[in-house]
């Protein structure tokens, strides 16, 4: 299983890093460039959890994140998906800084099916430039 660690630096506060990441609202293809304009459905919410599909015309993935503001995690773990098995995920660990926050960010893909796997294989060759470049767009003041 292709797991990948990448740092990214933000000026934002912690606080408003995990509600970037656990807004699920309209603007959140604006800020998540793999995420299709109306790709998203939100199934179930709760104060700190929702379980959401989201995705573009390449692939999509029901998760279930959770999230702890106290502890600054955020985690999405894959109910279903065409391209990835159960199991996979996003860990995100955010860290205030003197400048802002330090959000690490972990990601376990299990390729499912041949486009899975096939993605899986790119994704562990391109995919910490991708995270890194749309984690910080979407983490832009």
């Amino acid at each position: 299983m292709p797991t990948l660690h990448v740092l990214v630096d933000t000026p934002l506060d912690p606080a408003e890093v995990i509600r970037r990441l656990t807004d699920f609202g309209p603007g959140r293809a604006d800020a998540w460039v793999n995420v299709d304009p109306g790709g998203v459905t939100v199934h179930q919410q709760g104060p700190n959890w929702a379980e959401v599909t989201e995705g573009n015309k390449i692939g999509w993935e029901r998760e279930r994140y959770t999230w702890d503001a106290d502890s600054g995690t955020v985690s999405a773990t894959t109910l279903d998906s065409n391209l990835w098995a159960t199991g996979s995920g996003w860990d995100y660990k955010i860290t205030a800084q003197h400048s802002g926050s330090r959000v690490e960010v972990t990601a376990r893909r299990i390729g499912k099916g041949i486009l899975g796997k096939i993605t899986a294989a790119l994704f562990t060759v391109a995919g910490k430039s991708f995270i890194r470049s749309v984690t910080a767009k979407a983490l832009k003041p």
